[in-house]
């Protein structure tokens, strides 16, 4: 006898989950999200990868850049087994404020905690490409490697170094609101921002593109300041649009352009980077070593996480900026 049952139950708590997704109702898609570390979600959009609290604190954030939808087809299939649970949803016509139709899939995972069903894990797909369906590709971090990769650059310096990503977080939605002339100036003002800060603490500016920058430091201290002192002051900041960036740093041998190392370090720096939710400052193992028990800084507890491209879990920490 299975015990595996169909749950009429576990399909009505993801459908309104769902309506809550696609209208935009923030609050009420992360509060049932489970307090589990298991908690994951995998987008229709490559890297679109997240865990635990990073997803918990970027959710709403993301929200802001996917268009609200409808769809036509409510075929909700639930089943559970103990204190695990699953529903597929099968969405045929998806209807995108676009004006778009697409085909979508998801799959759910649910864990009873307490006595109340929430959603540990979910896995978004369409059929074809996320350029195609949905009519924009996620750029960001993954394209400003490649562009750092690919450009040959005179850093001046060789040994130690740590590498610093920032990116701007939901910045398509803020683009698509203010327009290309205003977009295109705060980003400027922003991009100055970075600079001026940079300079100011012994940086390099390496490579932008879009709203985004890499920059190497020859001490894993003053990179840390430099990225504390960049979310204080856009925190604090009053003027419009309010941006916030996510940032990731990575230490290790910095060598010639050509050579592997340079590549070793920026793309780990870069993937560190991607994993930040915005408003975090999110550092490798290395990093943290590096500073030691400096009294100026406070971290998170230690997180063992999965990077993309690289093998084995690697152990990230998150510094403690705010306060």
């Amino acid at each position: 006898m299975s015990d595996i049952t169909p749950s009429p139950e576990l399909a009505a708590i993801v459908r309104r989950w769902l309506r809550s997704y696609a209208a935009g109702d923030k609050e009420a898609v992360v509060n049932l999200f489970s307090d589990d570390a298991a908690l994951g979600y995998i987008g229709s959009s490559h890297g679109e990868i997240w865990h635990d609290d990073t997803l918990r604190r970027g959710m709403p954030v993301y929200m802001d850049d996917i268009p609200s939808f409808t769809w036509g087809q409510d075929d909700f299939r639930g089943f559970e087994c103990g204190t695990l649970g699953w529903v597929e949803w099968f969405g045929e016509s998806v209807f995108l404020a676009s004006g778009k139709e697409i085909t979508f899939r998801s799959t759910f995972v649910l864990h009873l905690e307490k006595g109340v069903w929430r959603i540990v894990h979910v896995h978004n797909s369409n059929p074809v490409a996320n350029m195609d369906a949905l009519g924009y590709e996620s750029r960001g971090i993954e394209e400003l490697l490649k562009a750092a990769l690919s450009t040959p650059v005179d850093l001046a310096q060789t040994g130690m170094a740590t590498i610093m990503f920032t990116d701007i977080a939901g910045s398509s939605a803020l683009a698509e609101t203010l327009g290309d002339a205003r977009w295109s100036a705060a980003v400027q003002a922003h991009m100055k921002q970075v600079g001026d800060i940079l300079e100011g603490h012994g940086g390099t500016l390496v490579k932008t593109l879009g709203d985004g920058t890499m920059s190497a430091f020859p001490s894993a201290t003053a990179a840390l300041t430099a990225a504390s002192d960049l979310q204080q002051i856009i925190s604090n900041s009053t003027a419009e649009p309010r941006l916030q960036i996510r940032i990731g740093l990575h230490t290790g041998d910095l060598v010639e352009q050509d050579g592997d190392m340079f590549g070793t370090v920026v793309n780990k720096a870069a993937r560190v980077a991607s994993i930040a939710a915005p408003g975090d400052i999110c550092l490798s193992d290395a990093t943290h070593i590096m500073v030691g028990g400096a009294p100026q800084f406070r971290f998170s507890d230690p997180a063992q996480v999965h990077l993309k491209g690289l093998e084995g879990q690697h152990t990230t920490y998150r510094l403690e900026w705010r306060g």
